[in-house]
């Protein structure tokens, strides 16, 4: 009886082994550092440790063990929290909505700022825990009072459950700010990838409403903010740099859309698209509203394939403006408050942020633009993580701490 047990211990450390060097050949095969970044070694250390923790996750998924996000979400949960002194940390719920309440000890002699905060992780990482320490730092740097909201997400919870989620908790947060003894007139809503998508569609849907304080500024860390066009500069340029991958990206949007994975070509020649909506919208789309400098790196012309009419009928909800916030009307992008937009020179969703940007500004509202030419997407969740820290990642947070601090 005792063999079978042996063999099984011996092959445990084999299987493990395995599958790192498989992560690691993935790695060197499949992944671009770029020159600009700081400690690349570093970086393909840890980017040799994501690839591993999804493959393990996805050889748990097809063994009935547990699924890829469950055991990622797992992992990065398992991470102990430090308490701070200086902060009191709520966790609540907002009808079955999972919110974490970040308020400073320290009485005030007026009621302090307010932060909603949005987290990233592609609907798929992600958590409060995985973002306390982050939230935690915003909160007690800027002495101001910090909301940091759950979602739903896959694969039990697909679309519409992020922005649903994030505009009740929001709604409920901004109905009871003197609860929290927050000021309604200075109320910021910041989030960061997909985070910031739900910041700029959250704060779209909420232009009008007379009935809830007007949302002050928009925090936006290198946002998701259009899924009509993955071929612009900074998709091709950066579709295989850590941490997200132009594959990746695509695969997470289709599972969180409930998208079938066969379309994933489709998606990626902009065929799902009607050719009247690529000529509606490409004032907003448009290669040529990226600034000459950020194109002079691989960047090939591109033009969307023949219309697939199946295609379209399968994602044409990855056009609507929740998930797509670029192509908001004119009427509305003119209401928003000022924003704060970071990209990242190493990040497949930097001309995202180039886009919005334009867009923004053309209709009149304040934008205040931070760039990092050795910046990475997820980079800013390195910020306090000692020998993985990297230096872009303080210096987002710092400038979004020093941008708060001005509202």
């Amino acid at each position: 009886m005792a063999l079978p047990w042996l063999v099984l211990l011996l092959a445990l450390p084999i299987f493990f082994l395995g599958v790192f060097v498989w992560a690691v050949f993935e790695h060197f095969l499949t992944t671009d550092v770029p020159a600009t970044l700081q400690h690349p070694a570093k970086l393909r250390f840890l980017h040799c440790i994501f690839l591993y923790m999804i493959t393990l996750g996805n050889i748990f998924e097809k063994l009935g063990i547990c699924s890829m996000p469950k055991f990622i979400r797992f992992l990065h949960d398992s991470v102990r929290i430090k308490k701070d002194p200086e902060l009191v940390v709520t966790d609540l719920r907002f009808g079955t909505i999972p919110v974490r309440l970040f308020q400073p000890k320290a009485a005030s002699s007026r009621p302090r700022r307010g932060i909603i905060f949005y987290h990233g992780g592609g609907t798929v990482f992600g958590s409060l825990d995985c973002y306390h320490g982050l939230c935690n730092y915003l909160a007690r740097e800027t002495d101001s009072v910090l909301l940091m909201i759950g979602y739903r997400k896959v694969p039990d919870h697909h679309s519409p459950a992020l922005f649903q989620d994030c505009m009740n908790a929001s709604i409920h947060f901004l109905k009871a700010l003197e609860t929290y003894g927050v000021d309604p007139s200075r109320v910021v809503v910041c989030g960061d990838s997909v985070g910031g998508a739900v910041v700029a569609a959250i704060t779209q849907a909420l232009v009008g409403r007379s009935d809830l304080p007007q949302i002050r500024a928009q925090v936006l860390i290198y946002p998701f903010v259009q899924a009509f066009c993955l071929q612009l500069p900074s998709y091709q340029q950066n579709q295989n740099v850590p941490f997200l991958s132009r594959k990746f990206l695509v695969t997470s949007a289709c599972n969180y859309l409930a998208i079938d994975l066969s379309w994933r070509d489709a998606i990626l020649n902009g065929t799902c698209v009607p050719p009247d909506v690529w000529r509606k919208y490409e004032k907003w789309l448009s290669p040529d509203n990226i600034p000459k400098k950020f194109k002079n790196r691989g960047y090939q012309p591109w033009s969307p394939g023949p219309f697939n009419e199946a295609a379209y009928l399968e994602a044409k909800h990855m056009l609507d403006v929740e998930n797509s916030p670029l192509i908001a009307d004119d009427e509305v992008i003119a209401q928003l408050p000022e924003s704060f937009l970071v990209s990242c020179e190493n990040d497949i969703l930097r001309d995202d942020s180039l886009l919005y940007k334009k867009c923004l500004e053309d209709q009149g509202v304040r934008v205040t633009w931070y760039h990092l030419e050795d910046g990475f997407h997820g980079s800013i969740l390195f910020f306090d993580k000692k020998a993985l820290f990297f230096p872009c990642s303080l210096k987002i947070v710092n400038a979004v701490v020093s941008y708060v601090k001005g509202i």
